[in-house]
């Protein structure tokens, strides 16, 4: 798989090109090294032709420099374009990366390291925003939905999510189902694996309410992502990757930057028009060897873009 395009600071991108940004989290104090940002930087300014079959990785291109002699004719056949950006894995920091992204024009915090310089953003924003986080040991998993509220994992930098100032709506307060349930006892338990354990007597005394409050009143507790998880999966393993979906992205910075990503991408449209919005997604990996190595992540995330791109038009 090529290497990311270091050094270049003029980019030429098709004018057809649809343009995606996908994102890893900064490093932490248990991974210095973080598995998400290791796997996505090497997909910064990666071109990848829109063709009908899945093309082999080393038919990626890196963007050329402005100069180069072949340039990219206007009726090229359409490509991807990607962008790669490092969000920081805090509550705080992270909501102000991702509110960012889903400005017109997209604002992009100087998070990257001086080697990964992204493309300017497009204008009209990023046609898909791919959000990749790091959970437990196992297969990958695509999150099917986003939590406005109950936050009490804390953050690399040992922060709890922000204090809600209003009670939520009766509706989040509801029982979860058992499916839920489930689901939350094997994120919790991933996330211990990967972070280490919360303190259990913070946990116990951290009653208020946390997560997303003044700007968000107008959104539902859970927002769900509007890309067909369900075709996506089985066309993920048709093509050999090991992906299922969950209902529970874990209550905790990757969660929050979910909720956060759907929100702002539906606050810039109008009303029931999702084609002026930008599609959002969150997938959960493996640290690295457990058991997919950081090549794998990125030709997995290459494969779930091309799709998406693809299908969900």
């Amino acid at each position: 798989m090529p290497t990311v395009n270091v050094g270049v600071t003029n980019f030429e991108i098709p004018e057809n090109a649809v343009r995606v940004l996908v994102t890893g989290y900064g490093p932490s104090p248990r991974h210095p090294q973080s598995p998400t940002w290791l796997a996505v930087a090497p997909l910064n300014n990666v071109i990848l032709p829109l063709d009908i079959e899945p093309p082999s990785p080393d038919r990626m291109q890196i963007v050329p420099d402005v100069d180069h002699p072949n340039g990219f004719p206007s009726n090229d056949p359409q490509h991807v374009h990607i962008s790669a950006l490092l969000i920081p894995p805090t509550y705080d920091d992270a909501f102000d990366c991702v509110t960012g992204l889903h400005a017109r024009p997209p604002i992009i915090p100087p998070t990257n390291p001086p080697s990964t310089k992204i493309a300017p953003p497009p204008e009209n924003g990023y046609d898909f925003i791919f959000h990749i986080g790091l959970a437990g040991r196992g297969p990958f998993r695509i999150e099917r939905l986003g939590h406005k509220t109950g936050y009490r994992m804390k953050d690399s930098s040992n922060l709890y999510a922000p204090i809600i100032e209003f009670l939520p709506e009766t509706s989040a307060l509801e029982q979860p189902s058992q499916a839920e349930m489930l689901d939350q006892m094997r994120m919790t338990s991933a996330s211990m694996a990967v972070v280490g354990p919360v303190n259990t007597i913070d946990a116990a005394v951290d009653h208020p309410v946390r997560g997303f409050g003044k700007g968000y009143e107008s959104f539902a507790e859970d927002l769900q992502t509007t890309i067909d998880v369900e075709h996506l999966v089985h066309a993920m393993k048709q093509q050999g990757v090991e992906l299922y979906s969950s209902m529970d992205a874990g209550h905790c910075v990757s969660d929050y930057t979910y909720y956060c990503s759907m929100a702002e991408s539906r606050r810039l449209s109008p009303r029931h028009d999702k084609g002026t919005q930008s599609k959002v997604l969150f997938m959960h990996c493996c640290p690295v060897g457990q058991p997919f190595g950081t090549e794998d992540v990125a030709e997995a995330i290459r494969k779930i873009i091309l799709w998406v791109c693809r299908n969900d038009p």
